[in-house]
């Protein structure tokens, strides 16, 4: 009875952290197109961040709490499930022309977050020490300085893309700043239901936690990505759509895992290291198919899936 009452609370949690994180991201993205932000700078900053605030949460509050494999394959998992099924099931869907110019500079970054993971993985004997963390963070705030110093300088001679509609009455920016905080507020919220009931789940079932975090919780987190990026690639901005996929995975590592490892080292099963290769090689994947002449054509994007489909049933079987 217990075990059934803690998955009903995983799942609300869930539905609860997407719902709230579709809020926060959309009176967020208000906000930014008001102060005119381009839309590649929105998809790799505000949307990225929003849409990865659930894996902050649950991250963090798993850290927090002790559950450092939680906390790692909470992010590793949904890095994953973005790279490889959500790209790859929108490829299927509605192949995506990539500017692997446009998309070159944050691909890399990402590269070399999990490469940087991989090897701190190994170095410090699976754990993530609070220099580990600090590091991640300290990386992170550079990369969104240049980010944002790039856009800065090149904003003056790029053509306005953001047109807005005359007849349409724009609602008071005060308007979106109370909903980006209700959203913030019930995502905080979720998640530490969420991180609880997953635990007590992962216990009543006899599993681990890396386990959960891998499957049930990481797909769970990713579902504002994979809304987004299906709305985004059926309306043919695969450009946007793969900005704020790449700019979630820069996030989740050097941001999440970052903030998470500064604030608690975390001490990690050795599962991890397998995890963290897959990612590995799963980005690299997405590299290849995406450069493949610069498209994404339904073969690629059904390899992609298969592969993500792959390494799940080895998780559960294993």
């Amino acid at each position: 009875m217990q075990a059934m009452l803690d998955m009903f609370l995983l799942i609300l949690g869930l539905i609860l952290l997407v719902q709230s994180a579709k809020i926060f991201v959309n009176a967020s993205v208000d906000i930014a197109t008001r102060l005119k932000i381009p839309r590649m700078i929105i998809g790799l900053t505000i949307v990225a961040m929003g849409t990865s605030a659930p894996e902050v949460v649950i991250s963090v509050s798993a850290a927090i709490g002790g559950s450092s494999d939680l906390a790692i394959a909470n992010v590793v998992g949904s890095n994953l499930f973005n790279l490889l099924f959500i790209v790859g099931f929108c490829a299927m869907l509605f192949p995506i022309t990539v500017r692997m110019k446009a998309i070159s500079r944050d691909y890399w970054v990402s590269a070399a977050a999990t490469i940087m993971l991989l090897v701190m993985v190994l170095i410090f004997n699976y754990n993530i020490p609070r220099l580990g963390g600090l590091s991640f963070l300290i990386l992170f705030a550079i990369y969104m300085v240049v980010l944002v110093r790039h856009t800065v300088k090149n904003k003056a001679t790029e053509p306005e893309t953001e047109q807005t509609d005359a007849s349409a009455k724009p609602k008071a920016i005060w308007h979106s700043i109370i909903f980006a905080i209700i959203g913030i507020s019930i995502i905080i919220a979720a998640g530490q239901l969420t991180v609880s009931s997953a635990v007590n789940t992962a216990l009543a079932i006899g599993i681990s936690e890396r386990v959960v975090g891998l499957t049930i919780v990481a797909m769970g987190t990713a579902l504002p990505e994979f809304v987004t990026t299906i709305i985004a690639c059926k309306k043919g901005e695969g450009e946007f759509a793969l900005g704020f996929i790449i700019g979630s995975s820069i996030f989740n590592i050097m941001f999440v895992l970052g903030l998470a490892g500064t604030i608690t080292p975390l001490a990690l099963s050795h599962g991890v290291l397998f995890d963290t290769t897959v990612l590995l090689a799963g980005t690299l994947a997405f590299f290849l198919f995406a450069k493949s002449g610069e498209k994404l054509i339904r073969l690629e994007g059904f390899c992609m899936v298969a592969i993500f489909g792959a390494y799940m049933t080895w998780v559960l079987l294993a």
